[in-house]
């Protein structure tokens, strides 16, 4: 019994972890901020070129770089006088690992090959290179 305990703890702290992620990009600015650095990835943005693109305030985008560095989904890096954001790809990685897992294998509610698609389909919303999806076996039925 104490293994289950230590396991839905495991589970227990992966969900809360991944909630606060998910809450974390659950605004538009930051949203938006995420992509900027999925597509500037992997040399990142100083603060300027992302509040020149995005036309964000400065004292508002600096909240935002904040909660997303908190919850590890961006990474910051002093330049001399510049901080350099880069999306945390390993971070986004295992996110989505997560909801693959949920979505795609125990479950079946997605076929992985219509995940592929999508990406294939939507090239500026999914940026995700197909070559860093999963596999997919076809299964004759």
């Amino acid at each position: 019994m104490a293994g289950a305990t230590g396991k839905l703890r495991t589970n227990s702290e992966r969900f809360a972890r991944y909630a606060d992620m998910f809450s974390a990009m659950g605004t538009e600015p930051r949203l938006r901020i995420m992509q900027l650095l999925l597509s500037a990835h992997p040399e990142g943005l100083v603060v300027s070129e992302i509040q020149d693109e995005l036309e964000i305030p400065g004292s508002t985008l600096s909240h935002h770089l904040d909660k997303l560095k908190n919850e590890d989904l961006v990474q910051v890096e002093r330049k001399g006088t510049f901080l350099r954001y880069t999306a945390n790809t390993e971070a986004l990685r295992e996110i989505l690992q997560f909801l693959y897992a949920e979505c795609c294998t125990r479950n079946q509610a997605l076929k992985p090959q219509d995940l592929v698609q999508l990406c294939k389909e939507e090239k500026p919303l999914c940026r995700i290179p197909t070559s860093t999806l999963p596999k997919t076996t076809s299964k004759k039925s």
